[in-house]
């Protein structure tokens, strides 16, 4: 009997049918394994890109509430009385927001309004700081509101 019919016997056959399938099996588990990797990659993706249309948003109402404010006579007292926390312009701003904003409405915006010295001969400007709260729908319970201060000078 010559060597190689040895080698060929249905013994060794059957060993080396278990050895693909372990093969298999483990291509199977690396494929998985890479498919849910992939699944979470995407999942961190949607909430990241959700996130950052809420500051977007809350960048945007900010700049449309000192844009207002621009275009007052641009005086201390008329912009506190008008646009700070309570004022009708504040007010007309805050319907605005609560729609933009998910949470908003249980965490109000402050808006304030202080007067900056101007100097010899220069009048008073004004220090506007607006600071905007939000919760997104994918927070926890506990987790604190996302939050953007913005703080501008209006001469």
């Amino acid at each position: 009997m010559s060597p190689n019919r040895v080698l060929r016997s249905p013994q060794r056959r059957r060993g080396a049918r278990g050895v693909v399938l372990i093969d298999v099996l483990i291509a199977v588990v690396v494929f998985a394994v890479g498919v849910l990797a992939v699944m979470a990659l995407q999942a961190t993706a949607v909430q990241q890109s959700s996130q950052a249309k809420y500051r977007a948003d809350a960048t945007m109402l900010a700049n449309a509430l000192i844009s207002r404010m621009w275009l007052t006579d641009r005086q201390v007292a008329t912009l506190d009385a008008t646009f700070a926390t309570g004022g009708a312009g504040y007010d007309e701003w805050l319907a605005t927001v609560a729609e933009a904003l998910p949470g908003a409405a249980e965490n109000p915006p402050a808006v304030t309004v202080d007067a900056v010295p101007g100097g010899p001969g220069a009048p008073d400007t004004a220090r506007v700081t607006v600071q905007l709260r939000w919760k997104p729908p994918s927070s926890a319970t506990g987790d604190p509101p996302n939050e953007l201060v913005m703080v501008t000078q209006i001469r």
